[in-house]
């Protein structure tokens, strides 16, 4: 696929990642929403990686998404996105407030997700 189509893709792929976000906070709450939210955040950053690095093999795009992900979910162990996120909504979306061990799993279910679509794309053309 040529990087353009790629990049539209992927730019797709983030816009319905956010609206399934926004659906399962809207629709769903306890354990589900908590940890769909998370996988959906990873998936959220594959796309953005995905978006910036079009030619790139779907594990190094998962990876990648994986790896930022951890790092949001170990910076909270700073205090440093909970200050930021008591100014800003858009900090407390991004980067949450708290660390919870359990969302590194999450993230992992999402870059699995992640590789599979890739690999089921790549295997489509």
């Amino acid at each position: 696929m040529r990087p353009a189509a790629a990049r539209a893709v992927a730019a797709g792929a983030a816009v319905v990642t956010v609206a399934a976000g926004l659906a399962v906070r809207a629709g769903a709450d306890g354990a589900f929403a908590k940890y769909a939210g998370s996988a959906l955040y990873t998936v959220l950053l594959g796309a953005l990686v995905a978006f910036c690095a079009p030619r790139a093999r779907p594990a190094a795009v998962a990876s990648t998404a994986l790896g930022l992900s951890w790092a949001v979910e170990f910076a909270q162990l700073t205090g440093v996105p909970a200050q930021w996120s008591a100014h800003s909504t858009a900090a407390r979306l991004v980067l949450g407030t708290t660390f919870n061990a359990p969302d590194l799993l999450g993230y992992g279910v999402g870059a699995a997700c992640v590789w599979a679509l890739l690999r089921a794309g790549r295997r489509h053309r």
